[in-house]
């Protein structure tokens, strides 16, 4: 399983168990930079993690970490993804903030699809 694999595993583990998303916002908004497969606005399943991009990645200094609960992610927040064309990125790490970016409707799919199994 290749690190990126391992983070989005996490993420919908700890997403379902904790009930909550993190996200990074500034003055200007929360971020949706451009990645290979297009837009992608990063989210994260534990504050930690969010934490630590943002003391650890220089273009993310500044900003500041936010709770999402995740009920209201997957009603509001993935809807508004895919209609604005802007995947999920699922708890970026490393230097360079980077992981699997996945479409709106991937994610809901993966997170439904733990549900039954848990």
């Amino acid at each position: 399983m290749t690190v990126s694999a391992a983070q989005a595993d996490a993420f919908y583990r700890e997403a379902l168990e904790h009930g909550t998303v993190w996200s990074v916002r500034d003055e200007s908004g929360f971020p949706a930079p451009e990645t290979p497969e297009g837009r992608a606005m990063p989210f994260w399943s534990l504050q930690s993690r969010a934490q630590q991009v943002v003391e650890s990645v220089p273009v993310y200094d500044g900003f500041e970490v936010v709770p999402i609960p995740l009920t209201d992610w997957r009603s509001r927040w993935l809807p508004g993804l895919e209609r604005d064309g802007v995947r999920a990125g699922l708890n970026w790490s490393g230097s360079a903030a980077t992981g699997y970016d996945v479409p709106p409707q991937d994610v809901e799919r993966n997170l439904s699809a733990r549900e039954g199994s848990g």
